[in-house]
């Protein structure tokens, strides 16, 4: 597959292509809820992802993953085609067992934290490894007490989730999906049920991921994050893409009325 380079982060050379998804349409019944949406996602690029709410952007997010199936467009992790565009059909997915592989190059997380309430923190990092990758106890422990030393929640090993706050538990799902040594991390409004102290707990550790060179897409309503992190922004509205641009550009000086209108009532 053909490297891209226009959006690379600055100072950069032509980077792998992690993320290519082309032309996608998505509708749930007669709303048509992703309209002709492509995006091309490079290794270590962090894009943030902003818009009202209802403007897909989250359906966008589970699409990639395959928590939601598309009507039209294609989809290629890595160069792996997991969705294709059929000439006069709908989109043809791989088999199975293939979209499962491609799938576990990437980590999500969501904005309910989704954590197992009858295991503890560690148990709920280790779980996916072994029923999924077939690791064993011995060899996960380890790695994963080492991400929680990366999240701050080291003394947390032995809590259940209960026990935690929600800037705590999003931080042990985001070393849950860590757990499964992902490509490419997926954020899915990771802060919107937070208040605003344990949200910096939480935009804190991603932007440690975004300084270690983790690919990231994260769709968010913290301006201040999209400004300062992300290499470039995608302001998404009634199901398109209404503006891409290098953050920096975007938020200094937005092209489009509808951008200039968003920003105006989130900064």
């Amino acid at each position: 597959m053909q490297n891209m380079t226009s959006n690379s982060p600055a100072g950069q050379s032509a980077r792998p292509v992690m993320i290519e998804a082309r032309h996608i349409v998505k509708s749930f019944g007669a709303n048509r809820v992703l309209d002709d949406v492509s995006l091309t996602l490079e290794q270590g690029e962090v894009v943030a992802v902003i818009g009202p709410s209802g403007s897909g952007k989250s359906t966008f997010l589970r699409c990639l993953n395959h928590l939601e199936t598309i009507d039209e467009g294609s989809i290629e992790i890595e160069g792996e085609t997991m969705a294709a565009a059929v000439p006069g059909g709908r989109s043809q997915y791989a088999s199975d067992g293939d979209v499962r592989r491609i799938c576990r190059k990437m980590g999500m997380v969501f904005q309910s934290f989704n954590l197992f309430p009858h295991m503890t923190v560690l148990q709920n990092i280790i779980e996916a490894p072994i029923t999924v990758k077939g690791m064993t106890r011995a060899q996960i422990v380890p790695k994963a007490e080492e991400l929680l030393r990366k999240v701050g929640l080291s003394n947390k090993r032995d809590n259940y989730p209960t026990r935690l706050s929600g800037g705590q538990k999003q931080r042990v799902a985001i070393a849950r999906a860590l757990a499964m040594e992902p490509d490419i991390m997926l954020f899915d409004e990771p802060t919107s049920a937070l208040d605003p102290e344990l949200t910096g707990e939480v935009l804190r550790t991603m932007k440690q991921l975004a300084d270690e060179r983790m690919t990231m897409l994260v769709v968010t309503h913290e301006m201040g994050f999209a400004r300062e992190v992300a290499h470039r922004v995608i302001f998404m509205d009634d199901g398109r893409i209404v503006e891409e641009a290098p953050s920096a550009e975007f938020f200094a000086a937005p092209q489009h009325a509808r951008s200039r209108e968003f920003l105006a009532h989130m900064l």
